[in-house]
């Protein structure tokens, strides 16, 4: 057995935390020292650094661990790091060639997970410093860490790590008060400066291929399971380092879908930004992994990981070939003047781009970078703040951009129907053929709700189905909305009876927790500034105005059976995701539009063998949050798109339009 610890530089050693970590890699080598050898066991350089003393995300600075020299932290790739953390010796991840993973990953996954307090110090405070002498600075507590470094010394071969058939390597946590010990597995941080290897991003890799990708059973849309995609529920939410947050809650008060949801934060200047993720499946199990799915897929779309760009320029030097955000939609001048630290878009001002691919015209075209990545660091060229609109996660490129293109038409429709009072065809939930979906309808009818369901197919053939919890008797929390498109009718009806079941059985729970925000709300459009506003608005009784043109309209549209949306040329029975992919990009550029994908996949996603993409259709309305910041209103399409559709015998004016802010959560 072999155990090299060599102590850093002396930079402030006098220091609590330095004094701590020196005399605990002395005691660490004594007891790795007094330890039986064994045939093959190696344990290879060791530093001892305290965690949670510096900003995890800053650049790195002074050398705050004892080791062999050579890296900004005191560590070398070929060292073990051990972190000391109050209670908690930190152990791992363990050495190897060519794997990412890295006690700056590390550092950074677990800085994540901390509390917003503790957040708040490290990353605008100047960092933390200690409040006496660690306490745990026993005999057992070293040679505690000895044990569990032989044995993993003993599992290794020095060249690979013990668990080098998983994805992701392990770390380990020994806890000095409850004297236990566990492990999670550490997924690589993308921008870590350690180990990270950023791609370039250039118009020649945004080419994307089209390939075969056979559908894992008939009627479904992915070419895999969800099961089969190998996801470690551990390394993605766990307290201590998980990728996606610190935990999974599961809602079993829900009486209708097995509901988790999970949280993770990241940083914009002064701000630190929640984003949930769930998931809504009739088990746990299901939803636990869809969420993560969900969760993964937030986090890629937020800002590009792993990634090089270098794609500065203004749309002026661009040309055609690039994403006009005009056609896209721009805040109105009014909002700006009210807003005047958030800069309008000009076709003369540089601006970061990326690289998409034309689904439509196989070339590559430069995407603001604004419209990829939806939280972007900064507001200098945030002109817009767009949302996870068109994002989406599948097991094959095909399926991703599927998805990703079905939300676009899905938001496109919906927002056409509300905006414009379009009156829109009922759909007899009890015609659907999958008892699923009437069991849920009929147990949503338990809890006080009815489920109702529209038809809101308007430039395109492509199912899109408009979901509505209504209270039988109209009192507090009245109402919620929902949407799903797919391919297959009975896909886009449980789609969107996913999201009301979930959301009707919480709606008077969250309401109270604000009904006098909402109140206010109801009263001052003007005060819906968030996501979660929007539908919680529709939780005080008198907005229920707002959907009558759906819910009561005068003349109400000849209703229609499940079947009666089914599209003749793709209904998603067929064989390959690939196929309709094809048709339905075929329906959206036949009407005259392009799509564009940009790959935002992070590394830990193709680890995975997972794809994430952003889909963009210009001139299709996105979906905004903040009653001031309603792009869709404004937008050509908003007025022309009903008459073009034969909805309407006329283009709409602004006095056509709904006064009530859309519902959509």
């Amino acid at each position: 057995m072999t155990a090299d610890l060599v102590e850093a530089a002396a930079v402030g050693a006098e220091e609590p935390r330095r004094e701590a970590c020196r005399l605990f890699a002395e005691e660490l080598r004594r007891a790795l020292a007094e330890l039986p050898s064994g045939p093959g066991r190696e344990v290879p350089g060791i530093t001892v650094s305290a965690l949670g003393v510096r900003d995890a995300f800053a650049a790195l600075g002074v050398r705050d661990a004892f080791a062999a020299p050579g890296r900004a932290d005191g560590a070398s790739p070929a060292t073990l790091p051990v972190h000391l953390y109050g209670r908690q010796v930190v152990v791992g991840p363990w050495p190897a060639k060519g794997r990412a993973g890295c006690a700056e990953c590390l550092r950074r996954r677990w800085q994540g997970v901390r509390s917003v307090g503790l957040r708040e110090g490290l990353e605008l405070r100047g960092g933390t410093r200690e409040a006496g002498p660690w306490p745990y600075r026993v005999p057992f507590a070293a040679q505690a860490v000895a044990a569990l470094v032989a044995r993993l010394g003993a599992a290794s071969t020095g060249r690979t790590p013990p668990d080098d058939r998983r994805p992701f390597p392990d770390v380990w946590l020994v806890d000095l008060e409850d004297l236990t010990v566990r492990h999670h597995p550490l997924v690589p941080e993308p921008d870590c400066p350690g180990c990270g290897t950023p791609e370039p991003v250039t118009a020649e890799s945004a080419a994307l291929v089209l390939r075969p990708a056979p559908k894992y059973r008939p009627g479904v849309s992915r070419v895999r399971p969800v099961d089969a995609y190998g996801l470690q529920v551990d390394a993605f939410a766990n307290p201590h380092w998980g990728a996606v947050g610190p935990s999974v809650v599961c809602d079993v008060t829900s009486p209708t879908t097995s509901a988790t949801v999970g949280c993770f934060s990241s940083r914009s200047g002064d701000y630190l930004r929640e984003t949930f993720w769930g998931g809504h499946a009739d088990t746990y199990h299901a939803s636990t992994r869809i969420g993560l799915l969900e969760g993964l897929e937030r986090f890629a779309g937020m800002r590009a990981r792993g990634r090089a760009l270098t794609l500065t320029a203004s749309l002026d030097d661009l040309g055609p070939d690039a994403v006009d955000p005009r056609e896209t939609g721009l805040y109105t001048d009014d909002f700006h003047r009210a807003n005047p630290w958030v800069p309008p878009f000009t076709p003369d001002r540089p601006i970061p781009w990326v690289w998409g691919w034309s689904l439509r015209d196989a070339r590559p075209r430069p995407v603001p970078e604004v419209l990829a990545y939806y939280h972007k660091p900064g507001i200098e060229h945030r002109f817009v703040q767009e949302s996870s609109n068109g994002c989406a996660s599948g097991g094959s490129l095909e399926e991703a951009v599927l998805s990703g293109l079905m939300e676009v038409l899905e938001r496109d429709a919906f927002l056409l129907a509300w905006h414009g009072m379009q009156p829109l065809p009922e759909i007899d939930p009890a015609t659907s053929a999958d008892p699923r979906t009437r069991i849920m309808v009929e147990r949503m009818a338990m809890y006080g709700y009815r489920a109702r369901f529209f038809d809101t197919r308007i430039t395109f053939p492509v199912p899109v189905v408009t979901a509505v919890a209504e209270r039988f008797d109209g009192g507090l929390a009245r109402m919620c909305f929902g949407a799903g498109a797919a391919l297959d009718p009975e896909a886009a009806l449980a789609a969107a009876l996913c999201e009301i079941a979930t959301d009707s059985v919480q709606l008077l729970q969250r309401f109270r927790r604000d009904e006098a925000g909402y109140r206010a709300m109801a009263e001052d459009h003007e005060k819906i500034t968030s996501l979660h506003d929007h539908p919680l608005v529709y939780a005080v009784p008198e907005m229920g105005r707002h959907a009558d043109f759906l819910l009561r309209p005068a003349s109400p549209p000849e209703p229609v059976g499940v079947a009666g949306l089914r599209w003749s040329r793709a209904d998603g029975s067929g064989p390959d995701v690939r196929d309709d992919l094809l048709a339905a990009v075929d329906a959206v550029t036949a009407a005259g539009f392009d799509v564009v994908v940009v790959d935002q996949t992070a590394p830990e996603q193709r680890a995975l063998g997972l794809h994430t993409v952003k889909v963009l259709v210009p001139g299709l309305l996105p979906l905004d949050f903040g009653w001031t910041r309603q792009r869709a209103r404004h937008m050509p399409r908003m007025r022309t798109a009903l008459r073009e559709a034969g909805l309407r015998p006329d283009d709409l004016t602004g006095a056509d339009l709904n006064p009530g802010p859309h519902p959509f959560p």
